[in-house]
């Protein structure tokens, strides 16, 4: 191998780890506040292998879904994850009035933001917000949500 080329892919190999370690987003705090669980609604459970998903929003945003109309500001739709019968930690969405202007264009969710907490309710500093409002851009047409079809089916009794 010429003695040029071993030069140029080290130089090659370090450009790629340096744009690398740059792609990397960390959690970041932001403007979500834990909400008071108490004043939320359990309307479905998601259940995939030993991981069990409590997902629960506030009356006010059950009746806007189900009457078609816009999930009020300062809404909170939580997701309690439970795994092998434990509390794992709680994803929080919650939609306040300015919020998307918060990131750039293309990683805004309309007005909402995601945040993770474990259990004690601190921030879960280990995940990546990005990473929720990329899969929830997936979800445009239904106010970014996985789960709002749900709702009109809840009569009481969490839907599965």
């Amino acid at each position: 191998m010429n003695k040029f080329v071993y030069p140029v892919a080290l130089s090659a190999l370090a450009a790629c780890a340096a744009s690398l370690v740059g792609w990397q987003v960390h959690a970041e705090p932001n403007r979500v506040e834990f909400p008071n669980l108490d004043a939320l609604v359990h309307y479905t459970t998601v259940r995939r292998g030993d991981v069990m998903e409590h997902i629960m929003t506030t009356p006010a945003a059950m009746e806007a879904v189900k009457n078609g109309q816009p999930i009020p500001t300062g809404t909170h739709f939580v997701l309690v994850d439970h795994r092998d019968g434990e509390l794992y930690r709680y994803f929080v969405m919650q939609k306040g009035e300015g919020f998307g202007a918060d990131y750039d264009e293309g990683r805004r969710t309309g007005d909402w933001q995601f945040q993770w907490f474990w259990p004690d309710k601190s921030i879960n500093m280990d995940e990546n917000t990005a990473r929720c409002q990329s899969c929830h851009s997936g979800q445009q047409d239904s106010d970014y949500l996985y789960t709002a079809y749900r709702i009109p089916r809840f009569d009481g009794t969490p839907v599965e």
